[in-house]
């Protein structure tokens, strides 16, 4: 299944419950009293972030979220229940926008934020005073709810951004340096959609291989550039038996450009992954043409344990700093 990271839903706050309008007989008397309680408020709707929640799938067939109305006053003074409160789950690292102000926050925490606020409970007339106030039925209605069209948008939290050309060999070092187990093939487009990995508390995002083009939309990667927007390091992978790997590392570096040139502005290591596939001398000779562009370079085999280190070392001196 394809990664969502992009959904339009709409929310309704409950409404409040309307207040009693009863009368109860006064006890040895003719005359009656105001008996209604107070209805129940409306239930709001929060969202707050679940790191279990990976993206928003689950608003695909499900565009709209309703809140319980505010239960209405009862006889004998008996006020209404409040409307049970809506928590939305989503993933860390979600905007909401609403569509209508353009207001919007991002879900960094497991602290619930309210979207809609839930209508006020009608007023009984256990309360109604006629000397002091000419109260008309609609005194007794509860208030109406919230209801918005929002905007959800995912960007991932991750320390780490893998990004190259497809068949660069991100996938299979993501595997190398942490639990991760993404989809690995000698082929192009192995990957679909986003993959993230745990290296201690540093979190790795392999991303979907861009091509030439894709920042006006072609390929897969353009729709996941937005994600690595928030990454602390670029990790720029390149396979070792490339032919021109001076063209190969400016097509992605172009891409960026297109799409948002912040992310040119990252701090970026080159690592020539594949390294076992071409000899020392190529290597070296790649290294000095790379050099001339961005002198932070390191090369890296999933076969060498020791080249894989340096990536982490890399990594967490990185991290470390930032």
């Amino acid at each position: 299944m394809a990664l969502v990271d992009d959904v339009r839903i709409t929310v309704k706050a409950g409404n409040g419950g309307n207040g009693g309008t009863a009368k109860k007989q006064l006890f040895g008397s003719k005359k009656t009293a105001p008996d209604g309680g107070n209805g129940g408020n409306g239930g709001n709707i929060y969202f707050k972030g679940d790191a279990n929640i990976s993206d928003l799938s689950q608003f695909q067939f499900k565009k709209k979220i309703v809140a319980a109305n505010g239960v209405n006053g009862l006889n004998k003074d008996l006020d209404g229940a409040n409307g049970e409160h809506t928590y939305v789950l989503v993933p860390f690292g979600t905007t909401v926008t609403d569509e209508a102000t353009g207001d919007f926050v991002e879900i960094l925490t497991d602290q619930p934020f309210c979207v809609a606020t839930g209508g006020h409970g009608g007023m009984g007339n256990h309360d109604y005073k006629p000397d002091l106030d000419r109260l008309t039925p609609r005194h007794f209605e509860g208030g109406i709810g919230d209801e918005r069209k929002l905007h959800l948008v995912l960007n991932m939290i991750a320390d780490v951004g893998l990004v190259g050309l497809p068949n660069a060999g991100k996938s299979s070092l993501l595997k190398a340096l942490t639990n991760a187990v993404p989809k690995v093939g000698a082929y192009p487009f192995t990957t679909l959609e986003p993959n993230l990995g745990a290296m201690g508390k540093i979190i790795i995002a392999d991303i979907p291989g861009l091509i030439e083009g894709a920042s006006g939309g072609k390929g897969l990667g353009i729709q996941f550039l937005k994600h690595i927007k928030k990454t602390k390091i670029l990790l720029h992978c390149i396979a070792s038996d490339e032919k021109d790997v001076a063209t190969t590392y400016r097509t992605v570096r172009e891409e960026f450009a297109g799409f948002d040139k912040i992310l040119l502005e990252k701090n970026e290591v080159i690592v020539l992954t594949k390294k076992d596939l071409t000899t020392e001398k190529e290597l070296l000779q790649k290294i000095e043409i790379l050099k001339k562009i961005n002198p932070q370079i390191i090369t890296a085999s999933i076969y060498e344990p020791e080249s894989l280190e340096i990536v982490r070392e890399k990594i967490i001196s990185a991290s470390e700093v930032l």
